[in-house]
């Protein structure tokens, strides 16, 4: 079977008819927020995926599976009609997954689903979070990185003290805002890690197992140093550069300091963890043997 056959052209120009209007509302809805402007990195990544591995899940051996197919398929149709309906854009978002899903079971089979079960998991990120989670983490998050970035500034000697999340150095008064709780980088940073090790393909469960457990501490500690810049730029320069340039330079320095955070991690995973782990299962399995 050749990778666009007619079927599924058809089933493609089905796909575009239920979500461009979806794409549409994004592009000119959330996707211009701020805490979910990664959305159309994460679609454009998504289409990467499915386009890198397409010989491999479309040119699976035909072997659909009705049952579960049609399953999915009902669900995801079911979420995309009431968030449709009812302008809930996580339901109608979130119904892709299952929509896909269902496709590829009645299309192909299990296998084909297996092929393509990253690519469907990664739109999750570009769900937006409910607004519940969000006002409930982001407080927590403002509370947490301006105690850690008070205490090492305050420990080196710096003037400076904390009421709650506001951030009092010399004369000057910080708000930590929602925007600088770091939630929105952790989500990001979730999403660039994930595809990172897919993309590395590394099989060892010990080294996805490390870096999982590690991309959410890297985030906070990155929005940590962000925040910190932001308190020493006030301090030596002022309040209107701290809020000014430097303000947004510092969100890609956070961006930048979790990425080498990662490949650092990621090199010491596997210069020094990894080869442990061989040598002893090499010498277990020699013990075995003698």
């Amino acid at each position: 079977m050749s990778v666009i056959s007619v079927p599924w052209l058809l089933v493609f120009m089905g796909l575009a008819g239920l979500y461009v209007p979806t794409y549409w509302d994004l592009s000119h809805g959330i996707w211009r927020q701020d805490e979910n402007a990664h959305g159309p990195v994460v679609f454009l990544i998504f289409i990467y995926l499915i386009i890198r591995q397409g010989k491999e899940t479309f040119n699976c051996p035909y072997k659909p599976c009705n049952i579960s197919g049609y399953s999915c398929l009902f669900i995801g149709l079911l979420l995309y009609i009431l968030g449709r309906s009812q302008s809930i854009i996580l339901l109608e978002v979130g119904s892709q997954i299952p929509i896909f899903a269902g496709i590829l079971l009645l299309m192909q089979g299990a296998k084909s689903l297996r092929k393509a079960w990253f690519p469907l998991v990664y739109l999750v990120f570009m769900l937006p979070l409910p607004g519940i989670v969000v006002d409930t983490l982001t407080g927590i998050l403002k509370q947490w990185v301006s105690f850690v970035a008070v205490e090492i500034l305050y420990d080196v000697g710096y003037p400076i003290a904390r009421d709650g999340v506001i951030i009092i150095v010399a004369q000057y008064k910080l708000l930590v805002a929602n925007a600088c709780s770091g939630l929105n980088s952790m989500f990001s940073l979730s999403a660039i890690g994930l595809l990172y090790m897919y993309l590395t393909g590394r099989s060892s469960r010990i080294y996805n197992g490390l870096m999982l457990i590690s991309i959410l501490p890297i985030a906070f500690l990155s929005n940590i140093v962000r925040i910190m810049i932001l308190i020493l730029i006030t301090y030596y320069f002022g309040s209107a550069a701290g809020q000014g340039f430097m303000h947004s330079f510092a969100g890609t320095v956070l961006i930048i300091v979790a990425i080498l955070m990662l490949f650092m991690l990621d090199s010491l995973i596997v210069r020094l963890v990894l080869p442990n782990i061989r040598s002893n299962s090499s010498t277990k399995t020699l013990s075995n043997k003698v």
